[in-house]
């Protein structure tokens, strides 16, 4: 095994992370604040059905991404047709899964926020002029920031450590869609275990490094 061979899932891991995390937020962000901001039939619903991901196993939400996007479906026949390739065993389907297991996280933290930001503010806001955009940008998103933080950091740690749902859904191929924990899968598989033991520390001192950083800025 090569350095470069080593670092790889590592390096793989961080773009799809980094990827998956920026997707959560930005549609965390929309979705939370429309959700704390309007009441209509059938909401219970809908929520339930954003947070569902975060207690189904993770093989069933890989077996639905690949039931969703694979070839015999609507979604996956447009892609094939548009793009000329399936989007199953491509580092596109890891960002998939890793958005689809860290959002429900991203989602609760930065709803509960803004369930808590005193609507007097948000109102004298508006009084002073202030449209829906400017009072999220300048009043809410201010006051919630370390809901936010706590949504980016849970939903990272929850992004890089993601298996089941990968490796259904995305594979298990070297420098394209190996990442971390299905690279120690396979080192154990194959009785590589220094290898293993080497990739489990690198996952273990990330994610420590990830809940510390949210533990003190939390203080």
């Amino acid at each position: 095994m090569t350095v470069q061979a080593f670092w790889q899932p590592i390096q793989l891991s961080f773009q799809v992370t980094s990827l998956a995390v920026t997707i959560v937020t930005i549609f965390g962000i929309l979705i939370g604040w429309f959700m704390s901001n309007h009441h209509f039939k059938g909401k219970t619903a809908v929520e339930t059905l954003i947070l569902l991901p975060v207690v189904l196993p993770p093989t069933v939400v890989g077996f639905l991404l690949v039931v969703v996007f694979g070839g015999s479906s609507i979604i996956g026949q447009l892609m094939d047709y548009f793009f000329n390739q399936s989007i199953m065993f491509t580092m596109v389907a890891a960002v998939i899964a890793a958005v689809v297991v860290s959002f429900p996280l991203m989602y609760q933290s930065v709803k509960t926020g803004f369930d808590t930001v005193d609507q007097d503010v948000e109102n004298a806001g508006r009084v002073d002029g202030a449209n829906e955009w400017k009072v999220l940008w300048y009043i809410t998103l201010p006051l919630c920031y370390k809901s936010m933080i706590t949504g980016v950091v849970l939903s990272f740690a929850r992004a890089i450590g993601e298996f089941g749902a990968t490796m259904m859904f995305a594979g298990n191929i070297p420098g394209k869609t190996q990442t971390i924990p299905t690279a120690i899968y396979v080192a154990m598989e194959s009785n590589r275990m220094s290898l293993a033991w080497a990739w489990v520390i690198a996952i273990v001192v990330i994610s420590y490094l990830a809940l510390f950083l949210l533990r003190r800025s939390s203080k």
